[in-house]
């Protein structure tokens, strides 16, 4: 039996999915015979110094967002020196922070659509891509605030005056076809699911978590070369990020002329959800990997960066 201290809840758009991952991740830690500690995260860095004392033996990290996920909560446990699953502080930050990871993704050579980033004055003046075309926040998780311009969209513009998400936007080309995502688990890319939005025309927040919000095809039914090009570009992905423990893949295959078709990176999620609807788990469970098995593996992974 070992101590082990869950971390969830947070600050970020992403709180209430974190409290649900945070309660399922507890829940197989104390079935695998570890004692538990659940800790809800605020801003108070007091709190939680105080409620990782004494230290456990390793961290949980079920934190998603800003805060939890882009190296913020890594630092602090580095400064502790506390073992924490997932990615360390740097691959932490950078793939959180998508400008900054498009850098090290073209640097790796990974496929990826064109784009900019832009003040929001330069999108409230107009275009600044031919439509149709994608806004997104530089650095928020789970579809928060992505916005899908098309033509003869004449309100998107009121999204951006109420924008709440800094004043840097992502702007990226729109990529036609499917929605893929891939599993990374240590030096092996476990398997790639297509996601079929139900109720949203796009896979957003409401699709990811809503029961019965989207469906999850597991393996994805593509052609077999764009398949192995997806498990090739999500490891390659993880590793010029330098990921650790289990990462998610998520991008756009592009199979509108023909398979195979053009598979595109959009980013890397480095602590994925581990919700009853996140996808991760699905994929795992696909190859013999359990939930509980899963959560095991990612615990016996948790580290402090060297």
């Amino acid at each position: 039996m070992s101590r082990v201290a869950v971390l969830m809840g947070g600050w970020s758009a992403e709180r209430e999915v974190s409290l649900v991952s945070g309660r399922e991740c507890a829940a197989a830690l104390e079935k695998l015979g570890h004692l538990v500690k659940r800790i809800e995260v605020t801003r108070d860095l007091g709190k939680l110094v105080a409620d990782l004392t004494p230290p456990p033996d390793a961290v949980f990290n079920a934190l998603h967002g800003r805060g939890g996920e882009d190296g913020t909560i890594q630092g602090v446990l580095e400064v502790l020196r506390v073992p924490y699953t997932h990615s360390g502080v740097l691959a932490s930050a950078v793939a959180m922070h998508k400008p900054t990871a498009k850098t090290v993704f073209a640097a790796a050579g990974l496929p990826l659509a064109e784009g900019k980033t832009v003040s929001r004055a330069e999108l409230l003046a107009g275009d600044v891509l031919p439509r149709p075309y994608v806004v997104k926040p530089i650095n928020e998780g789970s579809s928060v605030g992505v916005h899908i311009v098309r033509d003869g969209d004449s309100e998107w513009t009121k999204d951006v005056a109420r924008w709440t998400h800094g004043e840097e936007i992502m702007v990226e080309r729109y990529i036609p076809g499917r929605e893929l995502t891939v599993a990374v688990m240590g030096d092996r890319a476990l398997g790639a699911l297509e996601i079929r939005p139900l109720a949203a025309a796009m896979y957003d927040y409401t699709a990811k978590y809503a029961p019965g919000g989207s469906e999850h095809i597991m393996p994805a039914p593509v052609h077999p070369q764009a398949y192995a090009a997806a498990l090739d570009i999500s490891l390659r992905a993880h590793q010029a990020l330098g990921c650790r423990g289990v990462s998610r893949a998520d991008l756009r295959y592009d199979d509108t002329a023909g398979e195979p078709g053009r598979m595109i990176l959009l980013e890397v999620n480095t602590q994925p959800g581990m919700t009853p609807t996140s996808l991760v788990p699905d994929i795992a469970r696909y190859h013999g990997i359990d939930f509980i098995e899963l959560v095991r593996w990612i615990l016996e992974h948790a580290a402090c960066d060297p």
